[in-house]
């Protein structure tokens, strides 16, 4: 049973476990520092999945509460990122869903705005606009497929660990990684075609 209390965080670099019976114990700094330590994780996910804003963040928080309730619960059959990294990702997918109900759906896969690949002759496209053109593509994807490029291409999991993240066979994970960029390369396709100088080639060395 928690108390309301606190105690000094003495160690430099207390483990997750250390943290995790401490904050189990009622220490708020305990957990605090275990929000700060995976919440670059946490939100490189959900705004992978949703993009930056309102939504993102209120799923980011929402992933740390449920954290907390249960944090009583939580079996340590699993390492702490790949926790919470399972509850952004669920959480983000519920999101989307909702989002689906609100939108109309696109069927198929589309080229991206033409403002979005607006051009001038052979400009080359600085990294910031590189960045609007991949978060605007990934946002079209799939959730499915969505969900496996952002842990396999941006977070940089392995497909076994995404596949764990997920609950899906390995092959599963390939197959739904494999749509996913191959959706990625017909999106960006116009951009692609437009940046040869650079020697971009693919949706996967422009998107990394």
């Amino acid at each position: 049973m928690r108390s309301n209390g606190s105690t000094r965080i003495t160690d430099s670099f207390p483990t997750d476990a250390e943290l995790l019976s401490r904050a189990r114990s009622g220490d708020h700094a305990a957990f605090r520092l275990l929000v700060n330590r995976y919440e670059p994780i946490v939100a490189s996910t959900v705004q992978g999945m949703l993009g930056r804003g309102s939504e993102a963040e209120d799923v980011g928080q929402e992933t740390f509460i449920r954290f907390y309730h249960a944090l009583d619960s939580f079996r340590e059959d699993s390492t702490l990122k790949t926790y919470l990294t399972r509850i952004a990702i669920n959480l983000s997918l519920n999101e989307l869903k909702r989002r689906k109900k609100k939108q109309v759906r696109f069927t198929g896969i589309e080229t991206l705005e033409e403002r979005d690949f607006a051009t001038s002759g052979n400009r080359v496209i600085d990294e910031n606009e590189r960045k609007h053109l991949v978060r605007k593509a990934i946002d079209r994807l799939d959730p499915k497929h969505k969900a496996v490029v952002v842990l396999r291409m941006l977070n940089g999991y392995s497909t076994k660990e995404t596949a764990d993240l997920l609950n899906l066979p390995q092959g599963t994970v390939l197959s739904r990684l494999s749509r996913g960029m191959k959706s990625l390369e017909q999106l960006l396709k116009p951009y692609i075609a437009n940046d040869e100088k650079t020697g971009t080639t693919s949706a996967t060395s422009f998107a990394l």
